[in-house]
């Protein structure tokens, strides 16, 4: 009986390519890629129906675990500001764009075979 397997490597090919956006004038800063447990933990929490304070708390992780120290502090004081107003529908999407970016599929192209197909 032949066994299956594969071997998922040690880094598939993840885009770690630098990743940033602006708001009010401001640059953030995130890190590079996440780990996909990140991300799925993250939908668990913020559908949990019991609680609905969850999803305010999730997007604060969100940001946590997605900015560099030093933009997360940036980002906290600005959505904090009372001059400053950053809507809800600004941070949905700033958070819908950087779990596109996250998930998006690895930036290694599909390997050629040696037929060319």
């Amino acid at each position: 009986m032949t066994s299956r397997f594969k071997d998922f490597g040690e880094d598939s090919g993840v885009n770690k390519a630098p990743l940033s956006f602006k708001l009010y004038g401001e640059e953030f800063h995130c890190v590079p890629a996440i780990q996909g447990r990140v991300l799925l933990d993250l939908v668990r929490k913020a559908s949990d129906e019991n609680d609905p304070g969850a999803a305010a708390e999730v997007v604060d992780e969100f940001f946590k675990k997605t900015l560099n120290v030093e933009s997360y502090e940036r980002f906290a004081a600005l959505t904090s500001d009372s001059e400053k107003i950053v809507t809800v529908e600004t941070l949905s999407e700033i958070t819908g764009w950087l779990v596109s970016e996250y998930s998006e599929r690895p930036t290694k192209g599909p390997e050629v075979s040696s037929n060319g197909e």
